[in-house]
């Protein structure tokens, strides 16, 4: 069964949801990101992909009391990502209650030094975050684009531990106009153990579903929940 993860994007400490990554067509959802954490845990979800944008283009972590306050009033399971740039952000991310952590930029900006949360933490609580544009890893909450090619960026990282991977094709993310299932069967073709996490473009149950019969591990999604093309009761197929 292909698992749900739900995410909450923050700006301002607001749930936002962009389209394709561009900070411009913001579009603000529910003040409290707490309220749409409880709300998913009430309907049986206990995955959550918690994501600061604030801290994706300011290069450090911004939003940690919004982590902190969902981690501390929900028994949700949390991934954190934006902003995580240093061992000081790290470790302010797991003190606030992140169960793991999501690095994308600084996966490519300084490989040594994610090697090294790899080896410090493991890799169940290391996420690699690969979003691309193009087939290029996209970088510093995807307004850079740059030279590595997905295939060979996840190659170079499995090799060094990594075994769970978000990957997001930003020019489908916020659209509703469906996934990338080509580019992630062809991941777990060259992969096939990687712990793939599949997110942007779900417009729908069915998008799931066609994830799902692909043999994709998980995936990640926010805006057709946001814009009630997919209801909560209606992840309850998917949940155990």
């Amino acid at each position: 069964m292909i698992e749900i993860i739900p995410a909450i994007d923050v700006i301002d400490g607001k749930c936002v949801r962009l389209a394709q990554g561009d900070y411009n067509r913001k579009k603000i959802y529910k003040e409290d990101p707490l309220e749409v954490a409880k709300e998913f845990e009430d309907h049986g979800i206990r995955r959550l992909h918690l994501v600061d944008l604030d801290g994706a283009v300011s290069q450090h972590i911004v939003n940690y009391k919004v982590l902190e306050r969902i981690a501390s009033n929900t028994s949700l399971i949390i991934d954190f990502g934006g902003g995580i740039k240093t061992d000081d952000d790290l470790k302010i991310a797991f003190e606030c209650g992140a169960n793991m952590v999501t690095g994308g930029s600084i996966a490519v900006k300084e490989p040594e030094l994610f090697t090294s949360w790899i080896k410090q933490y493991g890799s169940d609580k290391i996420i690699l975050g690969a979003d691309v544009r193009e087939r290029k890893i996209a970088i510093n909450g995807w307004q850079e684009k740059s030279d590595n090619d997905i295939i060979d960026f996840l190659k170079d990282y499995t090799n060094k531990g990594v075994n769970k991977v978000i990957c997001t094709d930003v020019a489908c993310d916020g659209m509703l106009e469906g996934t990338s299932i080509k580019l992630y069967k062809e991941i777990l073709q060259t992969f096939p153990d990687l712990y793939l996490i599949a997110s942007g473009g779900v417009s729908g149950i069915v998008d799931i579903e066609s994830l799902q019969d692909a043999g994709i591990p998980a995936v990640v999604f926010g805006k057709a929940l946001y814009e009630g093309r997919i209801n909560l009761r209606d992840l309850r197929i998917f949940l155990d």
